[in-house]
């Protein structure tokens, strides 16, 4: 069972699956694409949620909503189905596997075996496209590999049945239903709008609030919970940023991508300029990244320098409202 599929790297994997998904049923929409019609970009803290021992922050919308979010926009159906039972969770993407259908997984990373070793953590909201089956080995297209790849059917099982936070249950999906033509004009803004909406939201741990409310955090950490866990929780952010699903800065890159695509579906030559603005804060956030792992790599990081990175982290709270102002305005 190999299906004719054609296997392209993308930055971020739901982004990815879902353009690789697309394609193969005769639709050629971008990566970018797919995150700004799904509403993709977000900040989130979730100080209840713990991943690795640490508050959870999210720069992107949760497992699932790109993919739901664009489908509804641009006019097509999908399909989802979690499972108790592994044996029904493998009989059911065995049957679409020979009804030639290629199919989204949601799964682990944490035994993913082709995963470099630094990069296996406990996450459960990675995301791959099963193409077909040689034996008991599964044929894969993980969007961030470059090339395609293998699983037997116990490596399989293991990560779709991963447990912990986001447990994906064997979760599965694929599109089963397409319009004619895809109709982008208007997804493009309902998902401009709603990055709008979420990112300049009145809440204190969501968008742009949220982001001054984790440089309050920073400032405090040293002295309230001592450098060693200070140190721990500065790594998460920047482990949340740089390398769990392509994170703060590399997202807005995307959107940055995205942003000009639009402005030449729209017409609109504002959405241009702000696409250069976007990759100008892609690049701060980078900058606060290099400075942030320079202070939990030395545990004996003064204060000042938490206040240092807690500075930019505000800055960019600052730049990221007034950019979304500018957004809403523009479409």
């Amino acid at each position: 069972m190999e299906i004719n599929f054609s296997h392209k790297q993308s930055a971020h994997c739901e982004n990815g699956v879902v353009s690789n998904l697309m394609r193969y049923n005769g639709f050629e929409v971008s990566e970018p694409m797919v995150f700004g019609i799904g509403s993709g970009l977000l900040f989130c803290y979730i100080p209840l949620l713990k991943v690795n021992h640490a508050p959870a922050i999210t720069y992107r919308a949760m497992p699932g909503y790109i993919f739901n979010r664009f489908a509804k926009r641009v006019g097509i159906k999908i399909k989802r189905e979690k499972f108790r039972n592994p044996k029904t969770a493998q009989a059911r993407l065995d049957e679409n596997l020979k009804n030639n259908n290629p199919v989204g997984l949601q799964v682990g990373v944490y035994n993913l075996v082709y995963f470099p070793d630094e990069y296996r953590f406990h996450f459960n909201a990675h995301n791959l496209v099963v193409y077909g089956k040689e034996g008991a080995n599964y044929l894969i297209s993980d969007p961030v590999m470059e090339e395609v790849t293998t699983l037997t059917e116990k490596q399989l099982e293991k990560v779709r049945f991963a447990k912990g936070a986001f447990a994906p249950k064997g979760h599965i999906y694929y599109p089963t239903a397409f319009p004619e033509t895809l109709e982008l004009k208007e997804a493009i803004k309902k998902g401009i709008r709603q990055t709008c909406r979420e990112m300049l939201a009145p809440v204190p741990v969501v968008g742009a609030k949220g982001i001054k409310t984790i440089s309050k955090l920073i400032r405090k950490w040293p002295k309230k919970v001592g450098v060693k866990k200070a140190n721990h929780y500065l790594g998460q952010i920047v482990r949340m940023q740089e390398e769990i699903g392509t994170g703060g800065g590399g997202f807005r890159y995307i959107y940055a991508a995205f942003l000009q695509e639009a402005s030449q579906v729209l017409e609109n030559e504002e959405l241009m300029e702000l696409s250069k603005e976007m990759t100008e804060i892609g690049d701060s956030w980078r900058d606060f990244a290099v400075e942030a792992s320079r202070i939990y790599r030395n545990r004996s990081a003064r204060t000042d320098a938490y206040n240092k990175v807690a500075d930019e982290l505000e800055d960019l709270s600052h730049r990221e409202a007034v950019f979304f102002k500018k957004l809403k305005k523009a479409i």
